[in-house]
């Protein structure tokens, strides 16, 4: 693609919330689609969605508040009841069964899709005020995101055709 077509593409901006497994999923399959369809992509991660720039995941789920997690198993889909989330264990087994579950079917883990961003030149920022908020260092970051704020992400989120609240 030719500088002047991404000028005068299409742009999206998301907005990463969430720093889990299940919710790290969404902004990444969005903007790596959203590169492959020509659209110039910004992604802003705040608060707990900052952990997927983290060097090292550590992603997990948790079934606790969370009635839409219905697992296939024995031909059905179960859900657990929310007590069971509370139960020393459970996240651990929720999170080893989703992972199994991604590998079963082929998705692409967490780490390639972001890789695949980075290689389609999707623009990360990492939000300053979180960093300082939870004490991380741009060396606890991967290579390549961009430290900004509100304004940073405004001023994005005002010039992009689509914006998104993951």
């Amino acid at each position: 693609m030719t500088d002047t077509t991404l000028e005068n593409a299409k742009s999206m901006s998301l907005i990463v919330t969430k720093g889990s497994l299940d919710w790290a999923y969404p902004p990444f399959i969005l903007a790596t689609t959203a590169a492959a369809m020509g659209l110039n992509v910004s992604m802003f991660f705040t608060f707990y969605g900052l952990t997927l720039l983290k060097k090292k995941l550590e992603l997990g789920v948790t079934a606790l508040g969370n009635p839409g997690m219905k697992m296939p198993m024995a031909g059905m889909h179960i859900g657990m009841p929310n007590v069971m989330g509370m139960i020393p264990g459970v996240d651990a087994a929720a999170t080893g069964m989703m992972k199994n579950l991604i590998k079963k079917k082929g998705v692409a883990s967490i780490e390639d899709l972001r890789e695949a961003a980075i290689e389609s030149d999707v623009k990360m920022i990492a939000c300053q005020m979180t960093m300082d908020l939870f004490e991380y260092d741009l060396d606890d970051l991967i290579e390549g995101p961009e430290l900004g704020g509100a304004a940073t992400y405004i001023e994005v989120a005002t010039q992009s055709d689509i914006n998104l609240f993951t």
